[in-house]
């Protein structure tokens, strides 16, 4: 077992009001504390670990100052977390963290009442902090009351476009609530550190009506070199001396920009602001993502996501594979593509690394758009990329692809402009839970006018679905794979586009046939193995397509077999209610065929491994192989798992 960090001052809380025995010097020890928590915990769970440690002197000090649950605490994304799970009671479950049945990797309701507000998609923070608000003044009651209302939400959220309609509606319905900026990408330099600290005393000692006049004052005294610095503070500080920022023309008070890992900062300003706040006012922290932990700093990126690492090396122990990850599959494919067509273009919402493109801005700087967190605007500059012409592959997660489809259905679909969607993480994902799934896509896609929907049955699929996108331009185009390392198969020099709609056998048999649409397939094959050891041997197709379906393989299918079972890793309304749609269109199940189909059940899974998750929702080799023995009438074979 890893050696545990010593940790007197932290031993003493139970819970955040246990943090109003210290005093400030105290409370900068339990910080100290607390990030070499963090720090032990992640290294046996892997996790998010540079956020949470960006923000362990504001998790104390938002703890120390406001009095949680009552004072709704909402962190956005909530990456960062994991100090504020330790401080409220859960810290002899912070080493479950991301498991199976242990804590959430992000805020959850259903957890503690010291989460007033589950998230794990970004920019929906203020939001909900005004709906806390309102319900206040309202008379609104839920558990633990109803105080202040704090958002805490990072530069890059504070990009996409809700976190601007909140702020904009908070500002005007100017109802008391606290949205702290936690602004981790500016670099600042030491005059910039003076300027924050001095600003930061005035609005202590200030009346509070009057620090905007304050800020100003204090501009007038400092000497020209002083306002120079980072790019971004000097904006700020032209903004304040002709008469507000941006914030402020929202509605907002405006405070900073302080250090946002300086206590001897924080809590005053905190417990000014708790004393005479009297409408909606902005936070400006700058922090430091991996703070305190070099490993962690010293990473491109801060120790986003890491595996279980070691404490003093920061190696992390990540699993070797002799596969290559979809994900690569993709960047590579993609990149081939694009030296042999110039109009091949890339898309992505702030997630470069995690979808790949990476590689392809490297290699294509000039076509390569990172949009920020902002599903929406990256499907509609997709979308009006084809229009101009382009090529794009828009490259998002399937969860939040979600984000930005009414965009697709309006800006994409309605016009048949050829905007390709790459859909990573599609299927359930592992540790990340509900919120990450990819479960949702080939339902809400596959229902669109135009729309072509493909999914990759292995990486070799996937290069060749590739290829068939960036030929496609008779409307859009979208194809699926899921998080991970492929299944080793073959894998080609280059991608061949594959016919629109047309899917292909896999295995010869007889009695019922399996029609897999995605990575399920290698499951269909191990099932079929045990069941030709009881002498059983079932077709196995694969769809490839969801929209559109291959009509004739399909009823050929039905026609062919006593039996036809459709395996997917999505939702019900998705491939096999398609499949469905058409077997009772052309009137095949009035021949007596007994179709049933696999799909994810209609509820949300926890957290577990992914093998463990499809175990939950019944879609391994073995819930497969007992639902053909079911639907053959073989119960005495098919067990407990029938």
């Amino acid at each position: 077992m890893t050696d545990r960090p010593e940790t007197p001052l932290l031993d003493r809380v139970a819970r955040p009001a246990d943090l109003k025995q210290f005093s400030d010097a105290e409370l900068k020890q339990v910080a100290e504390e607390l990030r070499a928590e963090v720090i032990s915990a992640v290294s046996e769970t892997g996790g998010h670990l540079g956020a949470g440690l960006g923000v362990v002197e504001l998790t104390v000090a938002l703890h120390a100052v406001f009095d949680t649950p009552r004072d709704k605490l909402i962190w956005d994304v909530s990456h960062q977390c994991y100090p504020h799970k330790v401080l409220t009671g859960r810290r002899d479950r912070i080493r479950t963290l991301r498991q199976k049945d242990g804590l959430s990797g992000f805020t959850k309701r259903s957890e503690s009442v010291f989460d007033p507000f589950g998230a794990a998609h970004s920019s929906t923070s203020i939001s909900a902090a005004l709906g806390f608000a309102v319900a206040r003044d309202l008379g609104g009651q839920c558990e633990g009351g109803l105080g202040d209302a704090i958002a805490v939400i990072g530069d890059g959220s504070m990009s996409a476009g809700m976190a601007f309609e909140a702020l904009n509606n908070a500002g005007h319905l100017g109802k008391r609530m606290i949205v702290i900026l936690n602004d981790n990408e500016m670099s600042i330099a030491p005059p910039v550190g003076a300027l924050s600290s001095y600003l930061s005393r005035l609005y202590a000692e200030e009346p509070f009506q009057d620090l905007k006049a304050a800020a100003k004052g204090a501009v007038s005294f400092l000497p020209e070199p002083l306002r120079e610095g980072a790019k971004r503070a000097k904006e700020m500080l032209k903004g304040m001396t002709v008469g507000g920022t941006l914030f402020e023309q929202l509605g907002f008070s405006y405070l900073g920009p302080i250090d946002g890992h300086d206590l001897d900062q924080l809590l005053p300003v905190l417990r000014t602001v708790r004393a005479r706040a009297t409408g909606p006012i902005l936070i400006h922290a700058i922090t430091r993502k991996g703070k305190g932990y070099h490993p962690a700093e010293n990473a491109a990126d801060r120790g986003h996501g890491v595996a279980k690492f070691d404490v003093v090396t920061g190696k992390q122990k990540k699993a070797a594979s002799n596969a290559p990850s979809y994900t690569k599959v993709f960047a590579d494919a993609l990149l081939q593509e694009a030296a042999e067509d110039d109009r091949v273009c890339a898309v992505t919402a702030a997630m470069p690394d995690g979808t790949g493109l990476n590689l392809f801005a490297e290699r294509y700087p000039s076509r390569c758009f990172d949009v920020g967190i902002a599903e929406q605007h990256g499907v509609t500059f997709s979308a009006g990329l084809a229009a101009g012409g382009m090529k794009p592959f828009c490259a998002i997660y399937s969860t939040f692809l979600q984000r930005g489809y009414d965009q697709v259905v309006h800006d994409v679909a309605i016009q048949r402009l050829p905007v390709r969607f790459a859909i990573d993480r599609a299927g359930l994902v592992g540790a990340d839970g509900a919120t990450h799934a990819g479960a949702f896509d080939v339902a809400f896609l596959a229902n669109l006018p135009g729309m072509v929907v493909m999914a990759a049955a292995d990486e070799a699929e996937l290069k060749h679905m590739v290829a068939t996108a960036a030929a496609h331009d008779d409307g859009p185009i979208a194809f699926r794979y899921p998080r991970g390392e492929g299944v080793g198969v073959e894998m080609p020099d280059r991608g061949v586009p594959l016919e629109i709609g047309k899917g292909r056998i896999v295995r010869e048999g007889s009695r019922v046939a399996l029609l897999s649409f995605g990575t399920r397939l290698s499951e269909v094959e191990t099932a079929c193995e045990a069941l030709s050891a009881k002498g059983i041997t079932p077709t196995i197709a694969d769809a490839r397509f969801a929209k559109p379906l291959d009509r004739d393989l399909i009823l050929q299918l039905a026609a062919d077999h006593e039996a036809l079972i459709t395996i997917e890793e999505g939702a019900v309304g998705g491939f096999g209610s398609h499949v469905a749609q058409l077997l009772a269109d052309e009137g095949v199940f009035d021949g007596g065929l007994r179709y049933r189909s696999m799909v994810l059940p209609d509820t949300f899974i926890d957290q577990a491994s992914p093998r463990d998750m499809y175990a939950m929702a019944g879609l391994n080799a073995e819930d497969i192989e007992a639902k053909v023995l079911d639907v053959l009438g073989v119960a005495s074979l098919a067990g407990k798992r029938a």
